[in-house]
């Protein structure tokens, strides 16, 4: 007899049962519904989507920490960590302008504020600084100072991914220095943490579609539909906006790389999801970091790009305040000329690299845009108060697609991306676990050459950085030379 084929609801329930993506969208339409129909009850169940962020941002610095040490130790080479590091800023650099000129050029074109002659005097200031707390974006000197870690642990319980990163780097070059011979047990235990760590991250994303329904409801309970009428122009312009960019970030992945973005986007879709129902990129970095490293690219390249790029690379939040500044001047009436539209870029360039964690830093970054214009009264950014939580949305894809973007291309431009893995993991080929995680390398094989500053012993001090000759695999096998220790 030929097998039965489960029914219609068993399928459904079964899809539903295993499918976190099924999960989060039956949360995500479930949360616009409660939202909608009973938007008092709505508004309560905001700590749902509060609480799995809170969770989820308790693990984001021990795995930063220990993805990077690791990386490090394993590449063996300290200076193509500082290479990866310099490559990453100079395309953050390059994607955030591009980002900003798109927003200035779509708000040119289409005017979305023009005709609106409000007065900057009628409008409630006094919102913007309960949503800004009365705190202000550091200036560079604060900003790179705050990089700087005060203590070991404090960089940890405050959460301070700039200081987390700077403090593995350093524990990562230490363990180069030092070597298998001196701290042999060292690196084995940060792998083993960094284990410990992905598990917690199983356990916590099980919560994530409570987390998203919660969330969800809230916002529409809160805020309501009505203001997507109000500002339905806005709205549109900086989703196409969005869009566009998107589109040029997978034009320039498929020139790098060859990978496709759209592969890419279905490979991530529960990740995807997840952050436009919590409207945070930082709930998703853990797995999207898993994920990265299973398609290839080496664990130093996605260990320092992606969370560099949640302080460096805010490419949707960069769009938006763009378009943001020229509605409000449009808005109140004022004609900014290039020469005013080009320090709109170059101020944002600054403001924009400073935002990271800080509550209500999108306004903050239009009131002193707005100040060094001139022009704008800094008031006027309460014209955004009503519209700034639907962008969020827009804000998180762009970001998070973005940062993943950069991960792929400065991997492959220093040559830790493993091009045919990735090809296969993004095609469904390829379920393997993540290079690391079965203790080697992207792109290792048994097979491999010896990499070089990776063998027990090597150099006269044994540190695992000490320069030696490079092995042909199959010379390696003759001369029966032991299997290098993890890392």
């Amino acid at each position: 007899m030929p097998p039965s084929v489960p029914s219609l609801p068993r399928r459904l329930a079964r899809t539903l049962r295993t499918s976190l993506f099924a999960q989060v969208s039956c949360a995500l339409v479930l949360g616009i519904v409660v939202g909608k129909l009973w938007p008092d009850t709505a508004t309560a169940l905001q700590p749902l989507g509060d609480g799995f962020t809170r969770l989820i941002k308790t693990v984001i610095s021990p795995l930063v920490f220990c993805v990077v040490v690791v990386g490090i130790a394993k590449a063996g080479d300290l200076k193509a960590f500082g290479r990866i590091g310099v490559k990453a800023l100079i395309w953050f650099e390059i994607a955030s302008t591009a980002a900003l000129v798109i927003g200035l050029v779509a708000a040119n074109v289409v005017g979305p504020g023009k005709g609106m002659n409000v007065d900057p005097s009628s409008l409630n200031t006094a919102a913007v600084d309960q949503t800004t707390g009365g705190g202000h974006l550091p200036t560079t000197t604060e900003f790179v100072l705050n990089a700087l870690p005060q203590s070991f642990v404090g960089a940890f319980a405050e959460n301070e991914l700039l200081q987390v990163l700077i403090l593995a780097c350093l524990v990562g070059a230490a363990l180069l220095h030092l070597g298998h011979t001196k701290v042999p047990k060292i690196l084995p235990a940060i792998e083993q943490a960094q284990e410990i760590v992905f598990a917690v991250v199983g356990f916590i994303m099980r919560l994530a579609p409570l987390a998203v329904f919660g969330a969800m409801a809230h916002l529409v309970g809160n805020y309501g539909l009505g203001v997507m009428r109000t500002y339905a122009k806005l709205i549109v312009l900086c989703y196409v906006a969005a869009a566009l960019f998107v589109a040029l970030l997978a034009v320039a992945l498929k020139a790098v790389t060859g990978l496709s973005l759209w592969k890419f986007l279905r490979y991530i879709r529960e990740e995807m999801l997840l952050a436009l129902g919590t409207a945070s990129t930082e709930s998703v970095m853990p797995r999207v970091m898993q994920k990265l490293r299973r398609a290839g690219a080496r664990d130093d390249a996605v260990g320092l790009v992606l969370p560099t790029g949640y302080s460096f690379n805010l490419d949707g939040a960069s769009l938006y305040l763009s378009i943001g500044t020229l509605f409000i001047a449009q808005a109140v009436g004022v004609d900014l000329s290039l020469g005013q539209q080009i320090t709109v870029v170059l101020v944002l360039m600054l403001t924009s690299k400073g935002m990271a964690g800080i509550p209500g830093s999108a306004f903050l970054a239009l009131s002193a845009t707005a100040s060094s214009l001139g022009a704008i009264p800094a008031g006027a950014v309460a014209l955004l108060l009503g519209v700034d939580r639907i962008m969020d949305s827009m804000r998180v894809v762009t970001n998070l697609l973005g940062n993943c973007v950069a991960v792929f291309a400065v991997s492959r431009w220093e040559g830790a991306l493993d091009i045919e893995r990735a090809k296969r993991t993004l095609d469904g080929e390829d379920d393997t676990p993540a290079p690391d995680e079965a203790g080697k390398g992207a792109g290792d094989t048994e097979d491999a050459p010896v990499p070089v500053g990776t063998r027990k012993g090597a150099g006269a001090e044994g540190g695992i950085g000490a320069p030696v000759p490079d092995i042909p695999a199959q010379k390696a096998q003759d001369l029966k030379e032991p299997a290098p220790e993890a890392g």
